[in-house]
């Protein structure tokens, strides 16, 4: 089974592997994730209307009306909003004068996205990842088992060799 298991495994895991590297590195390099910027305020005064404005007023974002707009994550401490548009792309607006800080293409939803298997769709995650999973569980015991092995026969061997002294 640890054999075939991991033979099964490999394709999957080597994906889950580079995409779980380069998350953890994300904050660190910014082809994955764009460094977060600085506002010049710790707690927003400018509307919604402000911030799509301005998110309009970037071409890279491809931003036209909120139906393009994926998300809004708004940070009060670091005085931004950061936009992501439906195409990946990432603006940073300061919550003081709606002046875009940062304008990047964002990597690091993609890179989630195949690590966890939704890229390629549900039943993928499901059907491919989660047993791929499972089966990584299983070759975690079953090799923890053989690695105990040789300890466990060293240790019944001298309790004989002992058991035979005594005798």
């Amino acid at each position: 089974m640890h054999r075939w298991g991991a033979v099964a495994c490999a394709v999957p895991l080597l994906l889950v592997i580079v995409t779980g590297l380069l998350l953890q590195v994300k904050k660190q390099f910014a082809w994955v994730q764009p460094p977060t910027q600085t506002g010049s305020v710790d707690y927003p005064q400018i509307s919604l209307d402000q911030i799509l404005d301005a998110a309009m007023s970037s071409q890279d974002a491809g931003i036209e009306s909120w139906n393009d707009v994926d998300r809004l994550d708004v940070r009060p401490g670091k005085g931004i909003v950061k936009v992501k548009s439906k195409n990946d792309w990432e603006l940073q607006i300061d919550l003081g004068s709606a002046k875009i800080l940062s304008s990047k293409y964002r990597r690091s939803d993609l890179i989630e996205s195949l690590h966890d298997g939704s890229w390629f769709n549900d039943a993928a995650k499901l059907w491919v990842f989660l047993p791929n999973g499972l089966v990584l569980l299983a070759l975690w015991f079953t090799g923890a088992f053989l690695w105990y092995l040789p300890f466990s026969a060293k240790r019944k061997k001298k309790q004989r060799a002992q058991s035979s002294k005594d005798n």
